[in-house]
């Protein structure tokens, strides 16, 4: 992902609770790796446990996609 659609994605997204002192702990990804990943599996077409490792676990990325 560009740092231009970065800065027009990045808005729409909640702010993690830890970042507000809200509690919770650090997510071990940022949502900008979380997004490549959803991005790389739909331009692919690969099943979630296809994932390469240059990026979050499959099982992170699939949990930060459940509703």
């Amino acid at each position: 992902m560009s740092d231009a659609e970065w800065a027009e994605v990045r808005p729409l997204l909640p702010t993690p609770a830890w970042l507000e002192k809200k509690g919770g702990r650090p997510e071990g990804y940022c949502h900008r790796q979380m997004l490549d990943a959803i991005r790389y599996l739909v331009a692919g077409g690969i099943p979630w446990r296809a994932m390469p490792v240059d990026f979050p676990h499959w099982a992170r990325v699939y949990a930060f996609c459940a509703p």
